[in-house]
């Protein structure tokens, strides 16, 4: 009787209440992890605004394929540091700052290199207006890459991108007066540029 009474009793700790053990707490996720809301956030603003991205970090940087690079890792940025972002509609602020400030970066280490190539031109085609068409492209390329980074920068935001005065200063760190100056000399600095490299007629 002794031996089935201290079998019966519960174990220390214990009421005599059976219940369940509580869940285990699972362990905290690591920083920059991503979950679904940032699959599907990231996803739709992939879909929507990468090809504009792509072609803005060309003119700054000078190819495609280097745009490309550079827009694919802010966006891989983008989703591993979802957890951070407050206010979902910042998120292509954020990414446009990151497409230039990553441009950045590829023009210093060209610097650094000695090597700026000029980006491939896509091939003519057979149509003389396509082809003076591409060729005035290729011109007005040139003019942009010769132009100061800030410069540059301001006018791909401005005319690429589409933005105004006040997110153009946001993105790049810069007062809105600083816009319109860099904005004002990088025009005349181009209509100079394609002025003198006009085809003579």
């Amino acid at each position: 009787m002794a031996t089935a009474s201290r079998r019966a009793r519960p174990a220390p700790g214990r009421t005599g209440a059976a219940r369940p053990p509580a869940a285990p707490t699972p362990p905290a996720a690591p920083p920059g992890a991503a979950g679904p809301a940032a699959d599907r956030a990231v996803t739709a603003l992939y879909h929507s605004h990468y090809a504009a991205l792509v072609r803005q970090a060309a003119l700054l940087v000078g190819d495609v394929a280097t745009a490309e690079d550079v827009v694919q890792d802010c966006f891989i940025a983008l989703h591993r540091a979802w957890w951070r972002v407050r206010d979902t509609s910042t998120a292509l602020f954020y990414l446009r700052r990151s497409v230039i400030n990553k441009s950045r970066s590829v023009l210093r280490r060209r610097a650094v290199a000695g090597r700026l190539p000029l980006p491939a031109q896509p091939p003519l085609p057979s149509a003389e207006d396509s082809a003076l068409a591409v060729a005035r492209l290729s011109l007005v390329r040139a003019a942009l890459r010769a132009l100061p980074v800030r410069q540059r920068e301001v006018l791909v935001l401005r005319y690429y991108a589409d933005l105004p005065e006040t997110q153009i200063a946001a993105v790049l760190g810069i007062s809105k007066g600083s816009v319109k100056v860099h904005a004002a000399r990088a025009r005349d600095t181009l209509r100079a540029a394609l002025a003198d490299s006009g085809p003579s007629t």
